[in-house]
């Protein structure tokens, strides 16, 4: 990605209102970025919200971080997997590196996943606190992938079967498996 080797670089995203729609904030979290690239490349593909905040005068200034336009999601992904460490707002992308065992460091005071903080794959930081997190990931072995007990890729089974059991206490016939477009994952 970029011209980097995988797994030596930090990947960026931020698009909540409170990292970006204040001035203050943004400039801040800008400042840690750039010192952040003097001992880890920073590739940041900026997503439209953020774009709009920072201007394209101080983006073509971001000295020391690769600016990339949004990536699509199967980009995105192979970006998050290649990754070293992901530092992000997102709620979303704190579920994905964690599925993929990328230390993932969320700029918030807050999370909707504390799944991914008990599985110590995410870890909440203020915006002052990313060179000291990203050096203590770096001077640690990348750590093998931990999944939620329930992250098993078999989330549709368990939907079908559950729907069709509710359906037989129900006493409703159902051909579940026609509703779903006869799935494979209903052979056991």
């Amino acid at each position: 990605m970029v011209g980097v080797e995988t797994f030596k670089f930090a990947l960026v995203t931020l698009h909540r209102p409170g990292n970006v729609d204040s001035e203050e904030s943004l400039e801040d979290l800008l400042v840690r970025l750039r010192q952040l690239a003097d001992i880890l490349p920073v590739i940041f593909p900026v997503h439209p919200r953020t774009r709009a905040r920072i201007g394209d005068d101080r983006i073509a200034s971001m000295k020391g971080l690769s600016i990339l336009g949004p990536l699509d999601y199967i980009s995105f992904v192979a970006a998050m997997r290649a990754a070293r460490v992901v530092i992000t707002d997102s709620g979303g992308v704190q579920e994905e590196t964690t599925f993929l065992g990328v230390p993932c460091l969320t700029v918030r005071p807050n999370t909707e996943r504390p799944i991914t903080i008990a599985c110590g794959t995410n870890r909440l930081i203020a915006a002052s606190g990313i060179t000291a997190a990203v050096r203590e990931i770096l001077s640690k072995e990348r750590p093998l992938p931990r999944r939620p007990e329930l992250w098993d890729g078999r989330t549709a089974e368990r939907i079908v079967a559950f729907l069709a059991q509710e359906c037989d206490k129900a006493g409703i016939q159902a051909n579940i498996a026609a509703a779903v477009g006869q799935g494979a994952f209903l052979q056991a």
